[in-house]
Parts: C-alpha cells; structure tokens; sequence
C-alpha cells in the first residue's frame, strides 16, 4: 500500500526507541508502535505490512494479542516475528502456524523452562515506556550470571528468586526484592555483591531478545 510502511514494530519497555532505530535504520520503511494491545495486529496487517514484529504487548493494562489476529495476519502472507516479551510468548504459542520466534526467552517458553506470562510481566510509564518493575526473567537470567561470575552462591541465588517469585509483578523492584531477600536469610554482603552485579547492567535478557528480533527484521527487510 503506497505511503505505509514495510514493516511494524510493537516495542516499548524491552528497548529504548532511539538504539532500537539505530539497528533496524531502515527509515520510512519501518515504523515502530507502542506496546501492542488486542487489534494492533489485525490493524497492522490491513495497513499493509509485510512484516510484523511483536517485542511488548500488553498484559494486563488493557486486552491482549489475540490468537486469532496473529493467524489473519499469516493467512495474508505477512511475515510475523516474536521476541522478548508478549512477542516471545505468542511465538511459542504461534509457531506451529508460521509465526517466526528468535531469542532465549522465546526458546524457554517453547521447551517448558518458562510458562506463566508473569515471567515477562512488568509495569511501565504509559508515556516513556520506561520500566517501572523488573521482569521476572531479568531476575532469573541475573542470577544465573551473578553464580557463574561468582557473586552469589547457588543457595542465595534461589533465596533471591523466590522471594521475587512471591511478589505480585508490580512489586517486583529489586530494592523490595533484595531487603525482603536479607530478611529470608541472604547474607548482607551477598546483597551488596549483587548491588554491585546490577550495576554493570548485564542482565536485561529482554533487551538483548529486543535486540536479536530487530535484526532479524533488517535482515528479511534487506533479502525482501
């Protein structure tokens, strides 16, 4: 369709808007949108794209991605493409029918490691879509770095899990996680160590599937 883009992203708090435009740099042939909701898809498709990449969508703001939207889309000819968040789960859902899943959490989802749309769930600003809470999966790919650079023992590391399992995901700051983790027994120099860990920034496992879906994209934009 003149005039409208090749290709649809839904991106919010997964990726920052300005490095995800630098990956896909593909200017007028792509457009990004805010986190999906129930319709963006089917809206997307009758725009006319010839791909769709789902990285956020909405949980539990507003009606999710429906099933059926993502199936119209593919019976149309439209490439769909899946990562790190929404779009890592319905990938795992979806990809029987030819909806395109790439990254870690995608491949967790699809082999049972992950199941519960919680584990990708977090609060944003409606505006910024700067993350407000940390995703589940953040926390668990955190920890499993922090015991293999030697942070934290595997027997803190589960303590610190569970604790963040236990809260209801808006809850889920890691100075809420952290102070009721040393209650439940982590030692203080444990929590500081992992402070210290937090700070080099290495464990946003959705950033890093936001990043992967994005090239893919550019890769089928420039073979397209």
């Amino acid at each position: 369709m003149p005039g409208k883009p090749r290709a649809v992203i839904f991106l919010g708090p997964s990726l920052q808007l300005d490095e995800a435009e630098k990956i896909l740099s593909l200017g007028d042939d792509a457009e990004f949108r805010p986190p999906a909701k129930r319709g963006d898809i089917f809206k997307a498709a009758e725009d006319g794209a010839e791909l769709i990449c789902l990285i956020d969508g909405v949980f539990f703001q507003d009606c999710s991605v429906a099933h059926k939207e993502i199936l119209y889309a593919l019976e149309h000819e439209v490439k769909v493409i899946g990562a790190s968040s929404m779009g890592a789960l319905r990938a795992s859902e979806m990809d029987i029918y030819g909806m395109e899943g790439t990254g870690e959490i995608y491949q967790a989802y699809k082999n049972g490691a992950l199941e519960s749309d919680d584990e990708v769930a977090l609060t944003f600003d409606p505006y910024t879509f700067t993350p407000r809470s940390e995703p589940l999966v953040n926390v668990r790919h955190s920890l499993t770095l922090a015991i293999k650079q030697g942070v934290l023992n595997q027997e803190s590391a589960e303590v610190i899990l569970r604790t963040a399992q236990s809260l209801y995901f808006p809850e889920r700051i890691y100075d809420r996680i952290l102070k009721a983790a040393e209650t439940n027994g982590v030692s203080s120099e444990d929590i500081d160590g992992f402070k210290l860990f937090l700070k080099a920034g290495e464990g946003d496992l959705k950033g890093e599937d936001a990043r992967k879906a994005l090239k893919r994209a550019r890769k089928i934009l420039e073979n397209g």
